[in-house]
Formats: structure tokens, sequence, C-alpha cells
């Protein structure tokens, strides 16, 4: 057995923020909170709080898992987020070959098996999705779903899992099917009018892929996709804060109409993220990194080169969003979506949690990160 008594001078548990409290961390959870400040470990002077859940991350320190998925290029990514305080994520493939696929999920697979901290399971974004809102995705890999595609899906080892599509290219049969493998679907990467996507969610899907982006927009006399995410409160949407993907106003609009839990943040953050690269190759383009935004040859956005600190940072200074809250939307919310109807253990620092915790000075810089009570 081991334990660590850590003194967070202030703390923010999930839902409020306290001085001067102790956690005992036993093998890597909470396991008890009082003020008893005798014999600790750690003490810690700037405000800990939840560690970041990023549910979609292609992405980071300079490697992107659709080249040659690994379990060292899991690493890398997850090293490269873990310093701006994500403690766990959902690495994300997005449109690629079978055999890619393939690859991607043995990688998942190894990496929950060796207990990679952090890797909690993959992403699948794409490769059923609208040709007229592919986005930087390859127009040549967009394809129906196969039987290929079903033996991927239908694996046990990888975790959980999370699936992009477009439901005007995916039934509402094949959508309940997913959700009944226990599969997360967002609705993201889609042109689809409102009925279509509303049919969707009827059949199971519970997510919008980063919302606004690559979606059919919300018009007067046609909802759209958009219209369908705002609309339905059971549903969830990532949000990616960055300035260059989302207008502030446009996500301070979904904010006030999604009720509380109904908006969680994402980075959608590709190779650049934690590194200065100035570009990176993806399929057959370059994408060009200039201040903080990623541009494809062909014109589209590529991603970013957001980390979660500076999301956290951008919803509260940038929307004027209260600090609990945005720090919610970066943990306890994507937490409650991707663990929904099962016993939760990461988003908050309370009893029973896994100690995933992010040490943040006033400015939003991480001090430290900790993953199931060891520094990372």
């Amino acid at each position: 057995m081991t334990q660590l008594r850590f003194h967070a001078k202030r703390l923010f548990d999930g839902q409020q923020f306290i001085d001067d409290q102790v956690l005992t961390i036993t093998n890597g959870v909470i396991s008890a909170i009082d003020q008893n400040i005798n014999d600790v470990d750690i003490v810690a002077s700037d405000l800990v709080v939840p560690g970041f859940i990023d549910l979609q991350v292609n992405g980071g320190g300079g490697a992107l898992f659709n080249d040659s998925p690994s379990v060292e290029k899991l690493e890398i990514i997850m090293s490269a987020h873990a310093k701006f305080g994500t403690t766990a994520m959902m690495p994300t493939l997005i449109t690629d070959k079978v055999d890619v696929m393939t690859q991607a999920a043995d990688a998942i697979s190894e990496a929950i098996t060796k207990k990679i901290p952090g890797i909690v399971g993959i992403h699948f974004e794409g490769p059923h999705l609208s040709l007229a809102k592919k986005g930087t995705h390859s127009g040549d890999l967009i394809r129906p779903i196969s039987d290929a595609e079903w033996q991927i899906l239908s694996r046990k080892d990888m975790g959980q899992v999370m699936v992009t599509l477009a439901p005007e290219t995916v039934s509402a049969k094949d959508i309940a099917r997913m959700v009944e493998l226990g599969i997360k679907v967002c609705l993201g990467h889609t042109n689809a009018d409102f009925c279509t996507a509303q049919k969707a969610v009827d059949a199971g899907a519970t997510g919008f892929t980063h919302l606004f982006n690559a979606m059919s927009p919300l018009q007067g006399r046609e909802p759209g996709v958009v219209g369908c995410a705002l609309l339905n409160d059971n549903t969830q949407c990532g949000l990616i804060v960055d300035g260059h993907h989302v207008d502030y106003a446009s996500c301070k609009l979904a904010i006030k109409t999604k009720p509380a839990g109904g908006i969680f943040l994402v980075t959608d953050a590709m190779p650049p993220a934690g590194t200065n690269m100035t570009e990176f190759p993806l399929y057959d383009r370059t994408v060009y990194v200039d201040k903080g935004k990623l541009t494809s040859t062909t014109g589209e956005l590529a991603g970013s080169s957001l980390d979660m600190a500076t999301a956290v940072k951008n919803t509260h200074l940038g929307l004027n969003i209260p600090l609990g809250e945005s720090i919610r939307m970066a943990s306890l919310y994507p937490a409650q979506y991707l663990y929904e109807n099962q016993n939760i253990i990461r988003g908050e620092l309370k009893v029973g949690m896994q100690a995933d915790m992010v040490v943040l000075k006033e400015d939003f810089t991480v001090l430290s990160t900790w993953i199931a009570g060891e520094k990372v």
C-alpha cells in the first residue's frame, strides 16, 4: 500500500473553493480529506484543481496519432498534454484506412493493458463523415461503414470508445447498434438537416463534436445540426475555445443555451501542441501554424495547438465564465459524458475519486500534474 498526504492551501474540489485541505491518497485514490496539516508529504501553495479530461486529442509533442499508431506515440502525446494539466485523454484517430484503425485500436489496447497513465480509450473521428463537411479529413478515405469497421468497433479491449459520424451516412439502426456496444456516439462533420440529426439522437447519439465547426448551421427555417445540439438538453457538446474555431459570442450563446454540464472543453490538438512547430504534414498536404492557428494548404482549419489550461483560461477570461464553472467544463463535465451511468472516478477531488490533480498559478500556468497520486 502506498500513501501520500497532500496539503492544498487552496483547493477547488469540483464544486467549491476551500482552504487548507489535506488529501490522503491511498494507492492512487483519495481515501480521506481533512484539515490536519501535520505530517504532510507535499504542500501546494497554489490552486489545486481536478485534472483536465480531453476527449479529442489528435496529437501533441510533435506526434500525430494517425502516423503509425503505437504506445510510444501515445506516451509522447500524453506527456505533451500532461504539462498543461491533462490527466486523462481520448486519443483521436481522424479518418484513415482500416489497417490504421486496427493499429490504433491495438496501440490503445496495449496502453490500457500496460496502464499507461492518462489513456482511457479511443475516439474515432470518422471515417463515416459527410464529404460536404469533411473539413481537413481526406475525402478519399471517407466511406460507408462496413464489416471491417464493425470488427474494430466491437472490440472490448480499448477502454471507452467514442465515434464521431455524420448521421446522413450512418443509419439510425447502426447508431443504435453502436450504443448497444457501449460506444459514445457523437455527431460531427455532418451536413444533415435537423430531422436527420434528431433521429440520430433518438437512436442514442449523445454528443456533438466541436460544436459549430463542420456541421450544418442554425437557420430560421432549418435548425440544422447546431440547432439539434442546442435544443436537446440530454446531449453534450465539445467546444474548442481557442479564438479561431468559434467566435466568443457563439461560445457564450451555446453555454447560455445548454443546461449546466452541456458543454465541455476539448482541444482538437494536433502535433504542434506543446512545441514550437511551424508546420507539419497531414495526408497529402501541409498544415501551417500562425499565432496558434492551424491552416491547411487546402484552406481549412486543421485542428488546433490548444492545451486544456489555455482553454480554461480563455473560457474564464475570454467568455467571462466563473472560474469554477470553467474548470468543471474541463474536468467534471467531460467525465460525466464519458462515464454516464457508470461509476465516475474522475472529474472531482473527493473521497473515492482517483487523485488526478493539477496545481495552477493565478495566470493558469501549470506547476504540476498528478495522475492517480503520482506526479507526471
